[in-house]
């Protein structure tokens, strides 16, 4: 069993407002929502601050919690649910973020189950292999390393691994992943994580994750079942995610 809650905010700086951006006539956090519906959770819940959202889902049948509007990122609106929905220590929740229309139901499920499989791991999260030279030089595409048996290295926005004998032909980088940004943690970690100060590294990089690294926490990650659509950050992805939902194929 486990629970899904999707942190959304209203502010984004190259999107105002985008988590109520139309998309083939609903809001762009109802379609995260559906998403999430679809994933076999016990509870969808979305977590918020702002009354302009809770006032766009009020016709539907979704789960709001009213967030503090000091939460500086998603991680600590679930922390919050998590406590006001009073979760044992051991119930798993998964952090879909608002800005991911078409995340794939069954990837939800991974991420969730994965955790549940590694009563060790404090976190799990999946990713995708990268196969061309742009994203793997791209910082906003988060790359990542791991231990054969799935164990989370490091996350960095720096091209890793490094191919030094062919640092000069990147066309094809071997073992490169890209993290995707669906997490499930436990309940407790996560009380526990976000009383934790932001750790140097996660200053550096600006990755959130690298604070649960840095503390000795295991992270588990596993490639994802279904190949996971961009999310939406740009106007250009706006565009793209709403022209592929009015032709029906996504």
């Amino acid at each position: 069993m486990f629970h899904v809650v999707i942190p959304a905010r209203f502010g984004s700086t190259r999107l105002p407002g985008k988590a109520l951006l139309d998309i083939a006539g609903r809001p762009m956090v109802w379609h995260t929502w559906r998403r999430a519906m679809e994933s076999g959770a016990a509870s969808v819940t979305v977590a918020t601050d702002d009354d302009r959202i809770a006032d766009a889902l009020s016709d539907e049948p979704v789960t709001i919690v009213m967030t503090a509007k000091e939460h500086t990122s998603g991680t600590d609106r679930l922390a919050e649910v998590a406590t006001k929905k009073g979760w044992d220590d051991d119930v798993i929740v998964v952090n879909l973020q608002g800005d991911e229309p078409l995340m794939p139901a069954a990837n939800i499920a991974q991420v969730a189950s994965l955790l549940a499989q590694h009563s060790d791991a404090a976190i799990s999260t999946l990713w995708e292999p990268i196969t061309n030279r742009e994203e793997f030089l791209n910082p906003a595409a988060v790359k990542l390393v791991a231990d054969a048996s799935g164990r989370a290295l490091y996350f960095s926005r720096a091209p890793i691994p490094w191919p030094r004998d062919t640092f000069e032909d990147l066309s094809t980088p071997v073992s490169a992943c890209r993290h995707i940004g669906l997490y499930a943690y436990r309940a407790g970690f996560l009380r526990a994580f976000t009383a934790m100060a932001p750790s140097p590294l996660e200053r550096l990089e600006s990755l959130e994750q690298l604070r649960a690294l840095e503390a000795g926490e295991v992270i588990m990650v596993a490639p994802a079942v279904v190949t996971v659509p961009a999310g939406v950050d740009t106007p250009d992805d706006l565009a793209r995610v709403r022209e592929c939902m009015e032709v029906g194929k996504c």
